[in-house]
């Protein structure tokens, strides 16, 4: 893509109205922008990096066996009365009524409505389990919006839903998902730490956060260094295997707690050299909760006796819009954001320091055209701009690798490749430039 033909909005004033980082980065960045309190458009450039976080979580999804589907944003009322939550629920719902004074709502989530699927569907033990999810947005009405996309009204969520015949059976779908979770997070550079959470809403007896360290996180973490160190990439999981001794090393005695606990406990648990206290953003979070839906619904199946079984369930949840936001934070500097490289909207920013000039336009052009043959995406600056300027917009946007083309470089024989994360600089000549990025 030519940055000359790219939308890109970029600001170069921090808005008044953007307190943390990753709010004045996106804005500035020409990624968001506000259309009512809590609700943003995503432009170009963050739309790119939206998709990319979402091919990530889909990816992972499936290969814990969860099937994609897609539920609408408006669920009628009568469903949540059933549930017995519709009432319950608060202001946070958005509540209205269509043409014929039919009561709906915007969805804040989905138990309910998957939960009437699996019933018109799903009748014997034989059909278990039943693992489902969608990427869908969601709205819940926040008294006090804040922090742009992170705190926001309207959001992108993954929810994903199991229904298993027994506890043991509901507890390994559980399980299931929450090494899917920690392999998402770290597939996006990002280290999450699972603690034990309250279920809030959503109801049951078992949960838990999945936390980003970052400064500017909402809540005070304490955790074990230990738990930082395990390379769940590098670990060979089997999600058919019994995952048990694996969830125990994040859920056992040395397991997260925040700041609503007793820090004082934590200290008697976990040895002085190997605790952590930092701040946390929360990106995910799972729920097992039984048959608190399938009873009051009738979700039951055929039981290997015949005799009718009310099926297990959980939920899990992942703010993929959220995770845009939380990475910023995780990852910026001075100068602008700092993408991991499986997120990033562009693998490239490659810039034409003197557009206009024949050896630079062909120089950029030739390798423009090998990069993108090679499979990678660039963004092309052949704008007429200073090559401070320049620099500036690649530093904000925050590509991962940058590549400058310009006269006395190419008169050299060089061109300058910059690392955007260590900030080291070097050349190579073009042909070596492009076996170096294409490796």
């Amino acid at each position: 893509m030519r940055l000359s033909r790219f939308f890109l909005p970029t600001l170069k004033e921090v808005p008044a109205e953007a307190k943390i980082a990753s709010h004045q980065l996106m804005l500035r960045a020409g990624m968001i922008r506000q259309s009512s309190a809590g609700i943003y458009s995503w432009l170009p450039l963050g739309f790119r990096v939206l998709k990319k976080i979402e091919q990530i979580v889909r990816e992972e999804q499936d290969a814990t066996g969860f099937q994609e589907m897609l539920m609408p944003t408006i669920q009628p009322a009568d469903l949540w009365r059933e549930s017995g939550r519709y009432d319950d629920y608060g202001k946070e719902m958005l509540r209205i009524t269509d043409r014929h004074n039919r009561d709906m709502l915007y969805g804040p989530t989905n138990e309910e409505l998957i939960t009437d699927i699996f019933r018109r569907s799903v009748h014997s033990y034989k059909d278990l389990p039943t693992l489902l999810y969608h990427i869908q947005w969601k709205f819940r009405d926040e008294v006090r919006p804040r922090f742009g996309i992170m705190r926001g009204r309207e959001f992108l969520m993954k929810d994903s839903y199991s229904f298993d015949l027994d506890f043991e059976s509901a507890r390994r779908s559980y399980n299931k998902m929450f090494v899917a979770y920690l392999r998402t997070f770290a597939r996006m550079g990002l280290k999450a730490i699972p603690m034990r959470a309250d279920t809030g809403p959503i109801g049951g007896d078992l949960s838990h956060e999945f936390i980003v360290l970052a400064d500017t996180g909402e809540s005070e973490v304490f955790c074990d260094a230990a738990l930082l160190e395990i390379d769940v990439l590098a670990e060979t999981v089997d999600y058919e295997d019994d995952l048990e001794p694996l969830i125990e090393r994040w859920t056992g005695p040395y397991a997260a707690v925040d700041d609503k606990h007793d820090p004082a406990d934590f200290e008697a648990r976990v040895p002085e050299d190997r605790r952590i206290k930092g701040r946390g953003i929360e990106v995910g979070q799972v729920f097992y909760f039984g048959s608190k839906y399938s009873k009051s619904m009738g979700a039951s199946v055929a039981g290997a006796n015949g005799e009718e079984v009310d099926v297990e369930m959980g939920s899990y949840g992942i703010g993929v819009s959220r995770l845009v936001g939380a990475i910023v934070e995780a990852s910026h500097d001075d100068g602008g954001i700092i993408w991991p490289a499986s997120v990033a909207p562009f693998d490239i920013g490659l810039l034409n320091l003197k557009a206009g000039d024949a050896a630079c336009d062909k120089a950029a052009q030739d390798l423009y055209e090998s990069l993108r043959i090679a499979g990678l995406d660039v963004l092309l600056d052949d704008t007429s701009e200073r090559a401070g300027a320049k620099f500036a917009t690649m530093d904000l946007i925050g590509l991962p690798k940058q590549v400058v083309i310009g006269p006395r470089g190419l008169k050299a024989g060089v061109v300058e490749i910059k690392d955007r994360a260590t900030g080291k600089r070097f050349e190579l000549s073009p042909e070596a430039a492009l076996s170096y990025l294409t490796a």
